[in-house]
């Protein structure tokens, strides 16, 4: 996603900021399979014993369990395949059982009410898991203006990925085919449970 506004993230809250990093994970692992480094770094993690804590060891666990061409292997076969992969990783699809529909098209009104456009090199739809996770992280941190205050980003998750990503997630925890990813779908299960209690105690 390209940006129209720069704000410093470091005058940001620590736990603003540990928001927006989750979100820029989930992003990260969700729009490429992570190379070597990556993994090496994602390795690294603990957790605390809250179910979200367990979650990162879990991602630790799993990034330690594999390598880098395995995870590729997965990736493309859960998001890519031959003609489509496993899992279809949009809210349109889970939302309407078709992709390019209502949602993505309210998606993209409200994008443009918060100065935020698609890059021209990203070629995915709008709507897609990692795009949302990104744009979410940019509402945090001020990467598209200034930060998003609670109740602009809790509508904008309520709209666009409390309302599916949950399904997604479970989805991508349960598939038989996963086996790095279904550490990522868990952290995104949890995380996305975290988010919303915090957002209705916010209310």
């Amino acid at each position: 996603m390209s940006v129209t506004g720069e704000h410093d993230p470091s005058a940001l809250p620590p736990e603003e900021m540990q928001r927006a990093q989750i979100y820029a994970l989930l992003a990260h692992l969700l729009a490429r399979p992570p190379g070597g480094e990556f993994l090496a770094a994602l390795s690294t993690l603990d957790g605390d014993p809250s179910p979200l804590g367990q979650a990162l060891h879990g991602l630790a666990e799993a990034a330690r369990g594999t390598d880098a061409a395995a995870v590729e292997e997965e990736f493309n076969t859960l998001f890519i395949g031959v003609g489509g992969g496993i899992l279809s990783p949009y809210g349109s699809y889970y939302l309407t059982g078709f992709l390019h529909e209502k949602p993505l098209a309210e998606l993209r009104g409200d994008m443009a009410l918060l100065g935020i456009a698609r890059a021209d090199e990203v070629k995915e739809p709008e709507d897609h898991i990692a795009a949302l996770a990104e744009m979410m992280a940019g509402l945090i941190t001020g990467a598209f203006d200034a930060p998003a205050d609670l109740e602009a980003q809790r509508r904008f998750f309520d709209r666009h990925i409390g309302s599916w990503a949950g399904r997604f997630f479970t989805d991508l925890e349960t598939t038989p085919s996963a086996a790095f990813y279904r550490a990522v779908g868990t952290l995104g299960h949890r995380y996305l449970e975290v988010e919303g209690k915090a957002f209705d105690m916010a209310a």
